[in-house]
């Protein structure tokens, strides 16, 4: 018995036709025999191609534990998918949108490296597969046409606005803060219950005279340790690092301004005493935090004379000789990467989501700290990526309107494209054919 192979993983477009459908696999044959569902401007849609749908749609609801519509709902879904699937690429090509070879190359190499394959080994396994190769890089064009011409033409429709972007910036300043966690000590001067103008008076002196002593640059803690009220007196006020949202509303709204190591400007009374506080240390809830990653690499460009399989083979014998402690990352980078880094030893510096290739971002972001990648095929050439630090930090103003700029750009996305397809299939030519008898 001869073991099934895994199936294979291509590039993931909106649009895209996988590489188990429309029309990219020689798949059997409906018993009935093949016959034209829908003519779509020049192009056709088969039972064949619908029935392939039918069973990668099962076959993944089957993996998923998902529940599908009946299959006359679910044929007419699927049909309409791929009717509006030939719209967009009928109109991509259309349109004047181009693909050159070097493109399509880069393209093909993305689809191996994701199947962990030279571009030799996916040619030969798409002919086991009953693949057709040259059907398989028109498909893969069509991919990358329908996703240059939707990305112009749906961003075009989509407006934000400078105060879209503040609100949006509001928002997630507004959930920042009640995710934080806040290190707040305090020196409490406690006000026992029922007490009368004079005692409280003179419980408010002593609190006013502890804020004093700290406000002409005595140690906060010194201060509390000697004068405060608090269980956390010897710890020198500090309660500790909390969610906000466990803290009283008042501790929270007197430190809300203050830089960590600053004291806040007046007492707080509350129904404890009064209250003299610092804030020691905030965290800043998710929303305003961003994980950068400080990696390097050694870059091998794939040309005519050296191509992406030699690329691979010798960045796998680096890895090696790293690995084995024959060589160093550093040392390696500086001698044979084609990359403007590699005086710095390939040093990337300090990088934040969305500032590399996805592939390299993606294959980077699986890494652990220290970590050797294998090689990576990304559209500058075949990449050995190392992972040096990360951290986690707090996203200046910039950052986090870039931020917010592009969650809205993402939210509106799906509703301009669901109106572009809309108006490009009203434009489109499409009959609707009867299955013969």
């Amino acid at each position: 018995m001869t073991q099934a192979l895994p199936p294979l993983r291509t590039v993931l477009f909106a649009l895209a036709l996988s590489v188990t459908a429309s029309g990219w696999a020689q798949s059997p044959r409906p018993r009935n025999g093949d016959y034209i569902l829908a003519v779509v401007n020049q192009e056709l849609v088969t039972a064949v191609e619908l029935e392939r749908r039918m069973e990668r749609a099962q076959a993944d609801a089957r993996r998923a534990g998902a529940t599908l519509p009946g299959e006359v709902e679910l044929r007419r879904q699927l049909l309409d998918g791929l009717i509006e699937e030939r719209v967009i690429v009928t109109h991509a090509r259309d349109s004047g949108a181009k693909v050159d070879e070097a493109d399509l190359d880069r393209a093909v190499q993305s689809v191996a490296a994701q199947n962990q394959l030279s571009v030799d080994a996916l040619r030969d396994r798409l002919r086991i597969e009953g693949v057709d190769y040259a059907r398989f890089r028109a498909n893969l064009r069509d991919q990358m046409l329908v996703e240059r011409t939707r990305e112009r033409e749906v961003q075009q429709r989509i407006r934000i606005t400078d105060l879209d972007v503040d609100r949006m910036v509001d928002r997630q300043r507004a959930q920042a803060q009640s995710d934080s966690e806040l290190n707040i000590a305090q020196i409490l001067i406690s006000l026992p219950e029922g007490a009368d103008l004079a005692a409280a008076a003179a419980r408010k002196q002593l609190a006013d005279a502890a804020f004093e002593r700290v406000r002409r640059g005595e140690d906060f803690a010194a201060v509390a340790r000697q004068v405060s009220e608090d269980s956390q007196r010897e710890k020198g006020g500090e309660i500790g690092m909390r969610p906000a949202s466990r803290l009283p509303d008042l501790f929270v709204d007197a430190v809300r301004t203050l830089a960590p190591g600053e004291v806040a400007p007046q007492l707080v009374r509350s129904g404890a005493g009064f209250h003299v506080l610092k804030l020691l240390e905030r965290r800043e809830g998710a929303a305003l935090r961003v994980t950068q990653t400080r990696a390097r690499h050694i870059l091998l460009r794939i040309t005519p004379q050296a191509g992406e399989a030699a690329a691979v083979q010798r960045l796998q014998l680096y890895r090696r000789q790293i690995e084995g402690g024959e060589k160093t990352f550093d040392e390696l980078a500086r001698a044979h990467s084609d990359d403007g880094t590699a005086p710095q030893g390939g040093d990337l510096g300090w990088a934040g989501p969305g500032m590399f290739v996805p592939e390299f971002e993606a294959a980077m972001n699986r890494l652990p700290v220290g970590g050797l990648s294998a090689p990576v095929v990304s559209r500058f050439g075949v990449h050995l990526i190392q992972v040096v630090e990360r951290r986690d930090t707090q996203m200046d103003n910039r950052q986090l309107r870039e931020q917010a700029r592009a969650a809205l750009r993402e939210q509106r996305f799906e509703e301009a494209y669901a109106e572009w397809a809309k108006e490009l299939r009203a434009r489109a030519y499409v009959e609707l054919r009867e299955a013969p008898l």
